[in-house]
């Protein structure tokens, strides 16, 4: 996979309010282990080699168990995630799938149980954002972080 375009570099004001999204979405009250959760969720079902990648990583770094991380493309059928991270978990799903979705009242009535107005609004905003970064990353062919010596030994070879 050849990269294609650097948009930190081709567009930096681009990047830059994308990192104020970033910025407040750590700092937006939800628990940053249900955010680090529907990251990865949401670039599982896009794809998304980088996010996928640099998610896994920093869950890690923060504790988050390799049980936890292993199952998360199957949740549903994992006892290992709270009612609220399944509710978030199934929120991010619907969002990020909208236009096969059009996120179901289930689902909605779900994520009303288990977050207030404000929240689920900080939820969707998180579910837009990664949904955005793995456009970024999908469409320019950004290079996951920790394949990039694998690639260059191969490219050497």
């Amino acid at each position: 996979m050849q990269p294609r375009i650097d948009p930190a570099i081709a567009m930096p004001e681009v990047m830059q309010a994308m990192g104020g999204v970033e910025a407040y979405i750590r700092r937006c009250g939800l628990e940053p282990s249900l955010i680090r959760l529907v990251m990865m969720r949401a670039s599982q079902i896009n794809g998304c080699a980088f996010c996928i990648d640099m998610h896994t990583h920093d869950a890690r770094a923060h504790g988050e168990t390799e049980e936890r991380l292993y199952l998360l493309n199957a949740w549903q059928d994992a006892p290992l995630y709270s009612d609220r991270e399944r509710a978030a978990l199934a929120w991010a799903e619907a969002v990020t799938l909208v236009a096969q979705t059009h996120v179901p009242d289930s689902v909605y009535e779900e994520a009303r149980r288990h977050f207030d107005e404000a929240e689920l609004v900080r939820l969707t905003v998180l579910v837009g954002a990664i949904n955005a970064w793995n456009r970024l990353s999908i469409s320019f062919r950004t290079v996951p972080a920790g394949t990039q010596n694998v690639h260059e030994t191969m490219a050497a070879r």
